[in-house]
């Protein structure tokens, strides 16, 4: 009897699997995963009619458009994005909180991706993906594969070359600036692969701050054909990063250099895409692309506007708390540092002195909410314990490792200034537009205007090479 339950059992799953097999997806050989640093939606419609037809027009009309996606969290720069893109969870849970930290251990600012074990390679930065806590949709390839799936990242800065490529990767490729070449870590390499110098040494005199793009586009052309990545049935990912910010000079923006930028931007997308696609099949190939989801602009003079404004200088907050809780607790440095929207305590004295820190947070809270400029206080004890909307973005930015215990928020329009390390940034709350788009491999073409979150995209790619999540991925694949 229990044979047969058993043997029915097998044939039930087995009858399963063919009926999903049937109708499931082909696997693609190579995923190409796209990050645009600061691309919005509005500056690719203003321009499309400029546009060839096999870039931003190609992925627009043939693949799926998701127009309103969105950061689970707040506040988002190109690492943190990334981190997300690559992991499917927030910065609280992968760690990377942003570009910059502040080491709570050494009080000094350090690159997200700083490891001091491992020595640059055309390059004096020693870098490596330790800091990112959870394992990332490549790592999850190598697991899958036994180590057989190829992982590159190449992006302009190293931040986004490193994070998008994740723990396991092959390679993670930037450039180097002062020395006009691309560079790695021994992290990844004993010592630069022969296809990495012969490029530096054809394209050394190549770089300008104009064909920015155009270089990552060759290098990641000539890193597919070095490294035979999509030749086999095991897939293979590519991440790249390019780049869509314009310089603004003198609180100017050039709209000339704007739509200058995002043409060429769909000349190199064309290329990678149609390259790819002859070289390997559009059935073969699966391209996903989306933005950092932030924009750098223009410092705005609300004054002259008459609109509500000032400056809440951070360092003077810092000084002011310091007295207001020595009047209390005795005179001595509970305030330790300040890092942008932060403030950090001497945990250490707070806890030599036997002061009830949950009731020390509440005081400088109270404190601050006082002052002018200010629109909101969450202490790190608030950020830990909430679980509804107030401060949820917030609150999946917030990682107890790199973050401060007290986290302000200025009202909109208001400057943050901290005047001692000249730190500063301008509240604004409001969302920038940016798309998400997945095209080639099984893709049919659709338009969604439903909002979707970003830490999607990891496992609608797990899904689609059919390998698990990373391990901190609870979202679920779009479909």
């Amino acid at each position: 009897m229990i044979n047969k339950y058993i043997t029915a059992t097998i044939l039930a799953v087995a009858s399963s699997s063919l009926t999903c097999a049937q109708v499931s997806r082909p696997v693609p050989r190579l995923v190409v995963n796209i990050t645009i640093d600061q691309l919005r939606t509005d500056y690719i419609e203003a321009f499309m009619p400029s546009y060839g037809n096999n870039g931003f027009r190609k992925l627009f009309q043939n693949g799926v458009v998701y127009y309103n996606a969105q950061y689970t969290f707040a506040p988002v720069d190109r690492a943190s994005s990334i981190a997300s893109i690559a992991t499917g969870t927030s910065p609280s849970h992968n760690g990377i909180t942003g570009f910059r930290w502040l080491d709570k251990n050494s009080l000094i600012a350090v690159n997200c991706v700083d490891d001091s074990e491992y020595e640059g390679i055309f390059t004096k930065e020693k870098s490596s993906p330790k800091n990112i806590a959870t394992t990332t949709i490549t790592d999850e390839l190598k697991i899958a594969t036994d180590g057989e799936g190829k992982v590159y990242s190449i992006a302009m800065d190293r931040d986004a070359a490193v994070i998008g490529g994740g723990h396991a990767a092959d390679g993670a490729i930037w450039f180097n600036k002062d020395n006009k070449c691309w560079c790695s870590s021994t992290y990844y390499f004993k010592k630069a692969p022969r296809w990495l110098e012969s490029y530096n040494l054809l394209y050394v005199n190549s770089f300008t701050n104009d064909n920015i793009n155009a270089n990552i586009t060759n290098v990641a052309l000539q890193c597919i054909d070095s490294n035979g990545m999509g030749d086999d049935n095991v897939p293979d990912i590519l991440s790249l990063t390019y780049d869509a910010q314009v310089p603004i000079e003198k609180d100017v923006l050039n709209k000339q250099q704007l739509q200058y930028k995002y043409i060429q931007l769909d000349k190199e997308i064309d290329k990678l895409t149609s390259r790819i696609e002859s070289k390997l099949g559009k059935h073969n190939v699966l391209f996903i692309v989306t933005s950092t989801g932030y924009c750098k602009e223009k410092e705005v003079d609300y004054a002259r506007y008459r609109i509500p404004c000032g400056t809440f200088y951070m360092d003077r907050t810092a000084n002011l708390l310091n007295v207001y809780l020595g009047a209390i607790y005795g005179q001595d440095k509970y305030v330790e540092n300040c890092f942008y929207n932060q403030i950090f305590f001497n945990i250490k004295q707070i806890e030599l002195k036997r002061i009830n820190l949950s009731e020390l947070l509440n005081r400088a809270q109270t404190f601050i909410m006082q002052l002018s400029g200010v629109s909101n206080v969450f202490t790190s004890k608030n950020l830990l314990l909430s679980s509804g909307d107030n401060g949820s973005r917030l609150r999946n930015w917030y990682n107890p490792n790199n973050c401060g215990d007290i986290i302000i928020e200025v009202s909109p329009g208001w400057k943050l200034l901290n005047e001692e390390n000249f730190q500063q940034y301008t509240s604004k709350a409001s969302a920038m537009p940016f798309p998400l788009i997945f095209y080639g491999t099984g893709i049919t073409a659709k338009e969604i205007t439903t909002p979707i979150t970003i830490d999607r995209i990891a496992p609608t790619i797990a899904k689609s090479i059919r390998i698990r999540a990373p391990n901190a991925c609870i979202s679920a694949p779009l479909n």
